[in-house]
This record gives C-alpha cells, sequence and structure tokens, in this order.
C-alpha cells in the first residue's frame, strides 16, 4: 500500500530539480517567454510526440539522439520551429552550444518550442536570453507561465507518494496548451520531473499506458499539433520506488493536466466528460466518445447550453461503431433524456438538462447497451472566442 498526496512545487517539486521562466522579448508587454527546466544529477529519459507527419525541429533533433540521459530543457514559446527545415535544426544547435558554454554542468541539452508554425527559429533573443537564467532558481510557476501561449491560466501539479517502507518520491509537471488540441501520440508540450528510482524503460512503458487515457483522451478542436511533446525526466534522488504507485500518480497527473487544457480551450466555458459504456469492446467505446468529444454539432450545442441529445446520437451513429437506438441511452449528468428506444425529452426533462448544460463541467453518459466495452474523453465547447483567437493568431 501507499499514500499519495499533491504537494506544492509543480516542475521543481521533487529533489534536485529547478526552473524558471524569463521574458526575453517574444511576447508582448514583457510576458515570460522562454523557460528551462534544470536537475543537479542527470536523468533517465522517456517521451512521447505528436504523431502529424511534419513534426517541428525540436523534436527531430531530440529523436536523432537515440537513448541518452540530460539534465536541461530550454523551452520557448511563440515560435514552433516547425517547417524550418535543416535550418530549424541547425539553429537548435547554435542556442544549445551556447547554453553549454554558458553552463558547463549541463549534459545532452534538450530544446523544445511552441509557437507560430513556419518561422525560423529566434536564435538572437534565445542566446542573449541566456544571460538571465540562473539554474539554482526553483520557480516552477514563473516556468509554466513562460511555455503558456493563448493559454489563460498556468497549469502544474505536484504528488507525493509515500510507500509502505516509509521511502517516498515525488511527481511534478508542467503543461501548456489551450488549442491546436487533439494529442495523438494542444499545441500541447508537458514537461515531468521525478526523483523516483525508476529506469527509462520502465519509466516508458508506463508513460505509454497512461497516455491512453489522459491526454489521448482530451480534444478541443480536434487539430494535432507539430510540436506535441511528453517528456518525463527521472534523476533517481529519492532511492524510492513502486510500480503501481508510481503508474497511479502519474496518470493523476496527466489526467488532471489533460483536463485543465480542455477547460482552457481557446474561448471554452465548458468542460465536458463524455463517458461511453456498454460499447462491443473498449476501442468501439473510444471511437464513440472520441467522436463526441470532436464534433463541431456537439461543441457548439455545448456552447448554446442546448441539450440537443438528437446531436449525441447521430454523432455516435456516425462514428461508425456498432450501435442501436434500441439499446441506446443517454443521460446528461443524472437526467436521462433516452432510453432504449423511449424519448424521455419532454418538458421537465429538457428543462433538467439545460440546467445540466448551464454548468461548468458535466457528464454526458451514453451506455450503448451491447457489452462491456468503456471510455471517457474530455471536450469543451467552441464559441465565438475560438473563432477570433485563431483568426488573429499570428497578430
Amino acid at each position: 500500500m501507499y499514500k499519495m498526496e499533491r504537494v506544492d512545487g509543480g516542475v521543481c517539486a521533487a529533489k534536485g530539480f529547478y526552473a524558471n521562466g524569463v521574458s526575453i522579448g517574444l511576447k508582448p508587454n514583457n510576458g515570460k517567454d522562454m523557460a528551462f527546466v534544470h536537475s543537479d544529477t542527470l536523468c533517465s529519459v522517456a517521451s512521447l510526440f505528436t504523431t502529424n507527419k511534419m513534426t517541428a525541429a525540436p523534436i527531430r533533433h531530440f529523436r536523432a539522439k537515440g537513448e541518452f540521459q540530460t539534465n536541461f530543457v530550454l523551452i520557448n514559446a511563440k515560435n514552433a520551429n516547425a517547417m524550418t527545415g535543416s535550418a530549424g535544426i541547425a539553429d537548435i544547435d547554435e542556442v544549445l552550444e551556447a547554453a553549454s558554454q554558458k553552463f558547463p554542468q549541463i549534459a545532452n541539452p534538450v530544446m523544445s518550442s511552441t509557437g507560430v508554425i513556419g518561422v525560423r527559429l529566434p536564435k538572437a533573443k534565445l542566446i542573449a536570453g541566456l544571460e538571465l537564467l540562473d539554474l539554482g532558481v526553483r520557480d516552477g510557476d514563473a516556468a509554466s507561465r513562460a511555455i503558456m501561449t493563448t493559454d489563460t491560466f498556468p497549469k502544474t501539479i505536484a504528488y507525493e507518494v509515500t510507500l509502505n517502507d516509509g521511502s517516498s518520491f515525488r511527481i511534478g509537471a508542467m503543461a501548456k496548451g489551450a488549442g491546436m488540441i487533439n494529442p495523438a501520440m494542444a499545441t500541447m508540450l508537458c514537461f515531468i520531473t521525478t526523483d523516483a528510482a525508476v529506469d527509462a524503460p520502465t519509466m516508458q512503458l508506463i508513460l505509454d499506458e497512461t497516455v491512453a487515457t489522459t491526454f489521448n483522451a482530451a480534444s478541443v478542436d480536434g487539430d494535432t499539433s507539430t510540436n506535441d511533446t511528453v517528456l518525463l525526466l527521472a534523476n533517481g534522488k529519492s532511492g524510492a520506488f513502486d510500480h503501481a504507485a508510481f503508474k497511479e500518480a502519474l496518470h493523476g497527473i496527466m489526467l488532471h493536466l489533460a483536463k485543465q487544457m480542455v477547460k482552457d480551450g481557446e474561448g471554452a466555458t465548458k468542460l465536458v466528460t463524455y463517458r461511453v459504456t456498454g460499447a462491443e469492446n473498449n476501442r468501439e467505446a473510444e471511437i464513440a466518445a472520441k467522436a463526441l468529444a470532436d464534433s463541431l454539432l456537439m461543441k457548439t450545442a455545448l456552447f448554446g447550453e442546448d441539450p440537443n441529445w438528437g446531436r449525441v446520437a447521430s454523432t455516435i451513429g456516425a462514428s461508425g461503431v456498432l450501435c442501436s437506438e434500441e439499446y441506446l441511452t443517454i443521460s446528461f449528468d443524472d437526467v436521462c433524456v433516452y432510453r432504449k428506444g423511449e424519448i424521455l425529452f419532454d418538458v421537465e426533462a429538457e428543462a433538467l438538462a439545460a440546467a445540466v448544460m448551464q454548468l461548468p463541467e458535466f457528464t454526458i453518459h451514453c451506455d450503448l447497451g451491447l457489452q462491456e466495452g468503456s471510455f471517457t474523453a474530455y471536450g469543451c465547447d467552441l464559441g465565438h472566442e475560438y473563432v477570433k483567437i485563431n483568426a488573429d493568431y499570428r497578430t
């Protein structure tokens, strides 16, 4: 057995980790726009990246390293360094070489970027900005703010896990993402640090398993970025590890951040959980749940607070999964509006369902009534503000 509790510190909560964010002139109004994460000892690394074929330069640069350890990640906002070809890779090499010259204690540095696609990295500003960094600072909040683009709030979380023998380890994280979110491993970036004594293969296995029901279950707009990145760094300084405890803590962290990204979806006013049960199998449930989370008709109904259950049924039917109106049940929270061919959407039920739709967070539950397959996805509404933000994104 073990005990798990929330702690402060975010990405700096684990032993030996440091982070901060500074302003180097990429964002207006002196906003923080460059961050680092540093460990005072080398870290094993696990990673997940976008499935977008137009992969950004930082990801290609990372993958070219093969298996390695690192103790330093440099992150910039406002520029994705995507669609920049071999020049984008060369720009990263130049920036990281300057970082290594400035900080001889770093090894195998990594870079991550987010922002506008198709523009060369502003390497002169990044290199000059290295002078502002102090690798001995622990300010996870500043780091999390520096990696934001259209986010309206920083996203951080940390857990301490205490094992039966009294030993403990911590996992902390920060993430950014509010638009272009449909992680298929959004523009989403996530950096997770831990002092657990876990090796890279085990860590990668757990990360691969955990992403399916967390980041890969989240959608703001159905678009997958060129830069989606999850990096998990473990320096082992606690000397403690338990597989089940680590997996539960990591899942809790990633689910929290996934839901925070959906909640902060560009212009979003609602976080909606789509729970599909009774499907032929789990894969069928996943297809149906993600179809609901991605549906533009569903998103606009959510924005208008219209309990249009017909859109729910139609979206499930169009998803291609095995289903039938004779077995389907639809509920908005605990308000059942359709049950196995019976329409329950009378005046009273509509008023109750409409009240649910006005909540900032609620669940739409669809029971397909067939077998035991289930999956939960997370989505949000889509309104005028999303269009405005993305129409003006580069300006």
